[in-house]
């Protein structure tokens, strides 16, 4: 098991007080070999007001297609519904400029507007929370990746050395077999 600090110095290269926050968290679960990974989306889900909720709500309504379909229905029927009045009774009660509908519309933009802004926002920080969390994972992930890199190196190395010792040995034996065919005069002894 390696400590943050041993780890900050080899993989990072710097002392294991200079890193900021995360990089020290990253190192830390380097070190205890615990996940990090974890539902950023639930974690920010589990902390939302109903506020927030009714502005997704609203954000999520004003930019489908319902709404733009139920937008152009109430245009057609207020324009309709003038024409029909002005046409049996000679007045309407919004007369043709419309300017109770563009009130109305005003009010409307007026409305929800902030509300899709403040949607916007709590996405964006969603957004930014999956980014830094992006961050560690592939940060402990690529630090892993190194200690392994140096496990293998290490098996690599010992092997070699295994081999070596084994070839020695092997080459030890050769001479000892020459020297005895030497001794016999040639002729092979198998023992």
């Amino acid at each position: 098991m390696h400590k943050p600090d041993e780890i900050a110095l080899k993989l990072l290269g710097v002392p294991f007080d200079t890193l900021d926050e995360r990089t020290k968290k990253v190192t830390r679960h380097v070190a205890g070999r615990t996940h990090i990974s974890r539902n950023v989306i639930k974690e920010a889900e589990a902390k939302i007001t109903f506020g927030q909720r009714a502005a997704d709500a609203v954000a999520t309504f004003g930019g489908s297609w319902p709404f733009v379909g139920l937008f152009i229905a109430s245009m057609l029927v207020w324009v309709g519904l003038n024409a029909f009045l002005l046409l049996n009774r000679g007045r309407t009660f919004d007369p043709y400029p419309y300017i109770l509908l563009n009130l109305f519309l005003s009010m409307l933009a007026a409305i929800q507007a902030p509300v899709i802004l403040m949607s916007q926002n709590r996405h964006s920080e969603k957004d930014r929370l999956n980014a830094e969390h992006d961050y560690e994972v592939n940060l402990k992930a690529e630090l892993e990746i190194m200690l392994l890199h140096e496990k293998i190196d290490q098996l690599r190395e010992k092997q070699w050395e295994e081999l070596i010792a084994i070839q020695k040995e092997q080459l030890k034996g050769l001479a000892e077999l020459i020297q005895k065919n030497s001794v016999t005069g040639g002729e092979v002894v198998l023992s």
